[in-house]
């Protein structure tokens, strides 16, 4: 019908024609610009034609009456309403189809009667431009030619000026199947997206949700036509059916993106469905296409699927009846599948995913990600993940590799279930028992001790015997590796680092067996220690076989058998005089235990020496010094100052004076040996000491739950000058007290001032307990020297 057609739109009246134009070249061109002008008003007079055409199959329908007649009672209907017979044909579709291009120009119908001054076009052109767009695609044979005839219907009346439409691959890539308003190059630059590459496309596609940018340059994110427009906004939208997102409409504005009216989301939702049909049916025209596209057939899948080793369901969406994606149905359970409740396969075969299995939707989200795998065509792969199943209220979890792809239609779920626990055990018993291996795990906090079986073995006690504690291991090693396990405790209890050592373990049988313990710390979230874990391994044979092997090795050279000798007549010297632990002194009124800790490397032995004695005038000399330099010389000189400080405190004089008498011994009778000292007389009566120092660290005073260091007196180092003086200062003790003299080896460090190591030593003498003992041991472990140096250390006590 003539009355059917849509005329094309007349513009204003031409301009005269340029010299250009009166040209051979120009004719062409105008005669090319005239037939496309035409070949457009036919497409829009088809499109019409295609809706007039439908709204009359409609009222055949319902009026019962012919072809004819029904033309008829359309153009009477038109004239009455005062619109145009393709206005009145949309409103019957949209009344005859209630789909969401119809709740899309009804909101809009809503929008503009509800505005005193309606902004745009009138709401029956709403559902033309959205039937026409409709048609056209209908109509299409290509994808290209839908996204065309989404611009010019639909999308130019909103400011848009470029559309997209992307089809998701099922490796998550996208590609370009149909496009307007672009440039061939750039949609040929654009034409494949790889999986991975951040575009707003694919941010739609991941997310499963419309995504919407104000700019495109303020949001970085790359996009066709970015060079373009790079201030345009853009709305890309997943287009999908049945749950299964088939691609993304991408829409472009050249300017910055307003915020939209509801009834103008509701339309561009209105044509992503449209979308979503078109790419379910049509093909692609032009581009590049992966061949996953491609359905697969689910017997394939099952025949896949029963030749594997591993367990596997075949699943397909199942569909609610305005077609959303509510379960997934178990088409085909593969023959290593086992159910937890013991059901038979068939049992299961046909069954929906959540009625089986209602625990796939909880903590694993096995549903979710099964959906978004079916969604984006995005494989998903995970180890060591928690497969959870709720069968007659019992939960049934195991640990799985997880693998869930989509093929076509349909969704392939492969798992392999980690359930081996048994057997690791097994050979980790047997591994424990060929390498004489035993655990242990000691809770700092609670003072819980766990030994494995083994480890009781090692130790040559009855499983029922309490475990030994990691602070008591020295007292069941050989006396000459308390320094080693001081050593060990210190950096695992103290500094929090992975250690271990070797010692001789003497077991309550009498035997003596060589043994390694590597220990860790266990620290919470605030960097507290909370526990200590770790092993013992038996290595008796292995020592025995280093000193049989040790014993046919030839003799060092003699410049190494020379300086080892030296060393060690240095180390013997220094533990004749002082030896590393020394038990308590008997002094009236008060308590004075004393430690030495020698340096690590014989070749670093140093001159660090104390002295604890008791005058014949009843006051107790104190004193600890530091020699500079290393070896012999160095515990010569160390044996020179100790007993002549010895000597010179028989005659009374106070520690001033005699660090000013053992100056002149250091300068004129020694060879060039400068140290640093402190001197302290202790009168039992009055509880007064009166001290003095030589350049070295003050005393700590530790008085009820605090601790100070002494005033710093001035006094120069020993041996440096011919003559000096020092001042001295008095200390008036008091019951429980605690005084502590220490060389700078407890807490010297290459990275920390000496400051800092003094408010460290201060925090960690002024923690309670319960004896003198204890507090130097405590001392010693928690020391954070890293020096390698010697250290002395006196602690006194007032009863």
């Amino acid at each position: 019908m003539t009355s059917s057609a849509v005329p094309p739109e007349r513009g204003p009246a031409p301009a005269e024609p340029s010299p250009e134009q009166t040209s051979t070249v120009g004719r062409l061109a105008a005669t090319v610009e005239r037939l496309r002008g035409e070949v457009q008003a036919a497409h829009a007079a088809a499109d019409g034609r295609a809706l007039i055409e439908l709204a009359k199959g409609v009222m055949i329908e319902r009026l019962q009456c012919g072809p004819a007649q029904a033309a008829r009672q359309l153009a009477e209907l038109a004239d009455q309403a005062g619109l145009s017979q393709l206005e009145l044909a949309a409103d019957i579709i949209n009344q005859a189809a209630r789909d969401q291009v119809a709740e899309a120009a009804g909101d809009f119908v809503l929008r503009a009667n509800g505005d005193a001054k309606p902004e745009g076009e009138a709401a029956s052109s709403v559902a033309v431009r959205l039937r026409t767009a409709e048609s056209a695609a209908l109509a299409a044979g290509d994808t290209q030619a839908v996204a065309e005839s989404l611009l010019e219907h639909a999308l130019t009346p909103l400011g848009a000026t470029a559309v997209a439409v992307w089809t998701a691959g099922s490796d998550a890539s996208l590609t370009l199947c149909g496009h307007a308003g672009f440039s061939a190059d750039e949609a040929g630059r654009w034409r494949y997206v790889p999986p991975g590459v951040a575009t707003v496309a694919r941010q739609a596609l991941s997310e499963r949700r419309t995504v919407r940018i104000s700019s495109l340059a303020a949001a970085g994110v790359p996009s066709i036509g970015h060079t373009q427009s790079p201030d345009g906004g853009r709305i890309a939208l997943p287009a999908g059916t049945g749950g299964r997102i088939h691609g993304v409409l991408e829409i472009c504005w050249p300017q910055p993106l307003a915020p939209q009216s509801p009834a103008v989301v509701r339309q561009i939702e209105a044509l992503a469905e449209l979308c979503a049909h078109t790419l379910e049916s049509l093909p692609a025209s032009g581009v590049y296409l992966p061949a996953t596209r491609e359905p697969a057939d689910v017997s394939e899948l099952v025949d896949l699927s029963d030749g594997l080793y591993d367990p596997a369901l075949v699943l397909t969406p199942h569909l609610d009846a305005e077609g959303h994606l509510t379960d997934f149905r178990i088409r085909h359970a593969n023959s290593r599948f086992l159910d937890p409740a013991g059901r038979p396969r068939s049992a299961v075969n046909g069954a929906l995913l959540l009625e089986a299995y209602p625990m796939a939707a909880g903590d694993s989200d096995l549903f979710e990600k099964t959906e978004r795998v079916y969604a984006t065509g995005e494989p998903f792969r995970a180890q060591r993940m928690t497969l959870t199943a709720l069968v007659d209220q019992v939960p049934l979890a195991s640990v799985a590799d997880l693998s869930i792809s989509r093929h076509g239609g349909s969704v392939l779920l492969i798992w392999r279930i980690e359930d081996e626990t048994a057997r690791l055990a097994s050979l980790l018993q047997n591994a424990q028992r060929l390498g004489r291996i035993g655990g242990f795990e000691e809770n700092l906090v609670t003072g819980e001790i766990t030994w494995n079986g083994q480890l009781f073995g090692l130790y040559g006690r009855a499983v029922t015997d309490t475990p030994v504690s990691l602070q008591d291991l020295a007292g069941h090693a050989h006396p000459d590796d308390a320094v080693a396990i001081g050593r060990f405790l210190q950096a695992v209890l103290h500094h929090r680092r992975p250690h271990s050592t070797a010692f001789r373990l003497q077991r309550p049988d009498g035997v003596t067996r060589h043994i390694r313990v590597i220990a860790e710390p266990v620290l919470d979230a605030d960097d507290r220690l909370l526990a200590v874990r770790g092993a013992y391994q038996d290595i008796s044979s292995q020592h025995w076989t280093e000193v049989a092997l040790a014993a046919t090795r030839d003799q060092l050279a003699h410049t190494e058998q020379e300086s080892a000798e030296r060393n060690r007549m240095a180390l013997q010297l220094q533990h004749a005089i002082m030896p590393p632990t020394r038990g308590p002194l008997d002094a009236p009124g008060l308590q004075i235990a004393v430690r030495y800790r020698p340096a690590e490397s014989e070749s670093l032995v140093g001159g660090d020496w104390y002295d604890a004695v008791v005058l014949p005038s009843k006051r107790i000399l104190l004193c600890v010094g530091d020699i500079a330099g290393h070896g012999v010389e160095a515990a010569t000189g160390m044996v020179v100052l100790r007993n002549a400080l010895r000597g010179l405190a028989i005659t009374g004089a106070g520690p001033g004076q005699l660090l000013s008498w053992l100056n002149i011994v250091a300068h004129h009778l020694t060879e060039q040996v400068t140290a640093t000292a402190v001197c302290g007389l202790y009168d039992p009566d009055t509880r007064i000491l009166r001290w003095a120092r030589a350049g070295h660290l003050p005393p700590v005073l530790v008085r009820g739950s605090g601790a100070t260091t002494l005033p710093l007196l001035g006094g120069l180092l020993l041996g440096a000058l011919a003559e000096a003086e020092y001042e001295e200062a008095e200390v008036q003790l008091e019951p429980n007290d605690t005084l502590l003299m220490y060389t700078d080896g407890l807490v010297e460090r290459r990275d920390t001032s000496v400051h800092e190591s003094l408010t460290q030593l201060l925090a960690t003498a002024q923690a309670p307990a319960p004896t003198l003992e204890r507090r130097l041991d405590r001392l010693l472990t928690h020391s954070k020297s890293d020096t390698d140096d010697d250290t002395c250390l006196i602690g006194i006590q007032v009863s």
